[in-house]
């Protein structure tokens, strides 16, 4: 019986003092909105797994590692209809992603990273040889945060996506907030312009996709998100809601010294 309030006291502990990516206690820097990056970086020594379930069963996996101060490194893959019937469509390619910050937060000045990330989310369209929300690509992220009732952050960054046979060729750009909401949450909005994905072959529509997430910190490394996708009915195909929903997990860990 000892043993068992001792589980329960630890495990609650653990949700009390949650060390994820989420809220005024977080531990580590986020390092993307829902779909866009943020000027955060994986510290040296520290290893992250993180889990993308999105509609139509797909399901994206990326493992990053932070190889050196203030540059990190990974790999991802993923499938559609991973959950369903039938056979997973998996993707032609896994993704790599590289991101360096140039220049670290301070008071008065922002965090700037440039970075390259070639997975992109949902659907892959063999023959515009792209994905249903196109890979960032080569990119140019800038973060700021501020004391406001726990904090809040404000994030903005161009990019360029390789995913161009739609025709669609323009460089891009976002903008995103985060607020905490106590300890252990925080509220996630971007809005990506998706100017690179308005032209007559491409998924978007013209109108952007707004995306808002819920996350919440729920153990030591772990953060759990609900995201809330394409809020303003941005896609042409007549078979997709306005709107969707998907669910992130994170895991973060050390898995060598930083010294």
């Amino acid at each position: 019986m000892k043993k068992i309030k001792l589980l329960i006291l630890t495990i609650a502990l653990n949700l009390m003092f949650a060390q994820g990516t989420a809220g005024v206690s977080s531990r580590y820097e986020f390092r993307s909105l829902i779909d866009m990056p943020t000027a955060g970086i994986l510290d040296r020594g520290n290893a992250s797994v993180l889990i993308n379930f999105l509609p139509s069963g797909v399901m994206v996996t990326k493992m990053e590692v932070g190889v050196f101060k203030n540059f990190s490194f990974g790999i991802s893959y993923g499938a559609a209809n991973v959950i369903g019937t039938g056979n997973p469509e998996w993707y032609k390619l896994p993704g790599i992603n590289a991101r360096l910050r140039l220049f670290n937060e301070t008071l008065s000045n922002p965090a700037i990273t440039i970075g390259f990330d070639s997975q992109g989310k949902g659907l892959y369209d063999d023959v515009l040889e792209r994905f249903e929300i196109k890979s960032p690509g080569f990119f140019v992220a800038i973060s700021k945060n501020y004391n406001f009732m726990g904090f809040i952050s404000l994030h903005a960054g161009i990019n360029y996506s390789l995913e161009r046979e739609d025709g669609d060729k323009d460089a891009n750009m976002w903008i995103g907030v985060e607020k905490s909401l106590g300890d252990v949450v925080s509220l996630v909005m971007e809005y990506d312009f998706a100017i690179n994905d308005n032209s007559a072959r491409s998924w978007g529509d013209g109108n952007g996709y707004l995306n808002a997430a819920v996350k919440w910190s729920v153990g030591k490394g772990f953060t759990i998100g609900v995201e809330f996708r394409n809020l303003v009915d941005n896609k042409k195909r007549a078979n997709f809601y306005a709107a969707d929903r998907a669910i992130r997990v994170e895991y973060i860990t050390p898995i060598f010294t930083r010294n």
